[in-house]
Order: structure tokens, then C-alpha cells, then sequence
């Protein structure tokens, strides 16, 4: 798996990495052990694919580690990497998260909530209510 060395890590990549809630409640369950953790120690309100992209957004924004361990994946932050070059950053990102009440989760996060549509296809005429309509 690649990981981008600490000199590629943009503030703007870790920053769209984490705007995401999803993404932010797996860096705080990272940031409460010592540990790796596997991807299946998340409970997660999404898909098993879906998690999957969520922990490759947060490893090629440099924000976690992630290694195999036989048949799993192991990932951990790179918490060290990260205060060397956005000191602080993580830490108050980790903070705001836990002070911030419970997230509601949007009705299109569920699994199979996409189910059909790729990323930022247009809805058809019918989707928009618009049947029949030119």
C-alpha cells in the first residue's frame, strides 16, 4: 500500500480528509489506543466498501498508517508525522470530535444508499421528479 512520504502531505488533503464524519470518528477510535487496529474493529453505519474508501481517503491524505497482517489490515495514525508537520492540528481535531455531540447520520449514508449512481452523476428526469418533462 502506498502512504505519501511526510513532505507530500498537503494541509488541504488532511483537511478534506477529515470533513467527513465517518473519517473523523475512525481517527478518534485511532487516537484511544496505542495499538493498529484492524478495519473490522469500526462499527461503522456504512457498507463494508464504503469503509474501505474512507480508510484509503484517510491514508492518501497521510493521516494513517495502514499494513497487512496476514489476511487483515492493520492502521494506526501517524500521530507522530502529523504534529511534526500541522502541529496541533490533530489533537484539536480529535477534541472538537469528542466535544461535538452525537452526529446524526444523513439518510444517504446508509448501505446501499447509492446503490447504482456513480459520484456526482446527475439524477434522471424521473429521479428529479420531472417524468416526462424536456
Amino acid at each position: 500500500m502506498a502512504h505519501p512520504r511526510l513532505d507530500e502531505v498537503s494541509v488541504d488533503a488532511v483537511l478534506a480528509a477529515l470533513a467527513d464524519p465517518i473519517r473523523r470518528r475512525i481517527v478518534v477510535q485511532l487516537s484511544r489506543s496505542e495499538a493498529a487496529q484492524a478495519c473490522g474493529a469500526f462499527d461503522l453505519p456504512v457498507a463494508k466498501s464504503t469503509s474501505t474508501h474512507h480508510f484509503r481517503v484517510l491514508r492518501e491524505a497521510g493521516v494513517i498508517t495502514q499494513h497487512y497482517d496476514g489476511n487483515r489490515i492493520l492502521n494506526a495514525l501517524r500521530t507522530a508525522d502529523m504534529e511534526d508537520r500541522f502541529p496541533g492540528l490533530m489533537g484539536a481535531i480529535v477534541a472538537a470530535e469528542q466535544r461535538a455531540p452525537a452526529a446524526v447520520e444523513p439518510p444517504c449514508s446508509g448501505p446501499g444508499a447509492h446503490a447504482g449512481r456513480r459520484s456526482g452523476a446527475l439524477a434522471s428526469p424521473g429521479e428529479r421528479g420531472e417524468a416526462g418533462q424536456r
